[in-house]
């Protein structure tokens, strides 16, 4: 089986192509350039470098969210489009469940991270195994409200851009059984991201106009627009 697995949920974006699990070339990208620059280049060269078509994809897998509303459209559409003109199906995959599977073998509790602005932070626990555990569900959390949900005697490994954001009040809070980790686990990575579509069920699979954004808030414009509805129906009354 072949999966193309792309990224542009974050701050960081990027391809990967993997083969019977095994990753055979992975692109990752984060310097400030746009998603849209990025992430069809990306896409072209891991396809280039393994030597495939795009006709010979039998999968495309997308990182569905949550992070970047615009990032994540621009991901999703990038997909679907390509997806759609091979015939082939697509695998959304949770940018949580990429970065605590970045952390594999970690004995206790893997602490994703992504930064919601807003003061918020979108976040979720896992216990590792052959694909992550959940015992967190997804959510857009203060960073008080997320500590409160975390165990309290586990080793906790934070991972995720929020994490560095964040250190003195995970050192505050949980002292020496937390740490934050290293550089490579603060971003997605997109060669998680096909190993965990790999590593998904047939019915987990989507057709192309099924894939769709993971949002965890209603984007800035829309919540914006709500609240002058809002005010505007309460001046009317």
């Amino acid at each position: 089986m072949n999966i193309l697995a792309i990224d542009t949920s974050g701050p960081s974006a990027g391809a990967a192509v993997l083969r019977d699990g095994e990753i055979l070339a992975e692109v990752f990208i984060n310097n400030g350039l746009t998603h849209s620059q990025t992430v069809m280049p990306a896409a072209e060269d891991v396809l280039r470098k393994a030597g495939l078509m795009p006709n010979a994809v039998d999968v495309f897998a997308c990182v569905v969210g949550p992070g970047s509303f615009t990032g994540v459209r621009i991901g999703t559409c990038a997909v679907r489009g390509m997806a759609h003109a091979c015939g082939k199906p697509c695998a959304p995959v949770n940018a949580l469940e990429a970065l605590a599977h970045g952390a594999f073998g970690f004995g206790g509790i893997v602490c994703p991270m992504l930064d919601a602005r807003r003061d918020q932070v979108y976040a979720a626990a896992f216990r590792t195994g052959e694909r992550p555990v959940r015992i967190l569900e997804d959510h857009a959390f203060s960073i008080c409200e997320f500590f409160d949900q975390l165990p309290d005697d586990a080793a906790l490994l934070f991972v995720g851009e929020a994490s560095p954001l964040h250190a003195e009040e995970i050192a505050a809070r949980f002292g020496d059984r937390a740490q934050i980790g290293p550089s490579h686990m603060l971003h997605v990575r997109p060669a998680a991201a096909a190993d965990l579509a790999y590593r998904m069920g047939q019915e987990e699979y989507v057709a192309p106009e099924m894939l769709l954004p993971l949002y965890l808030r209603a984007p800035s414009a829309q919540r914006e627009r709500e609240a002058k509805m809002r005010k505007g129906a309460g001046e009317a009354r």
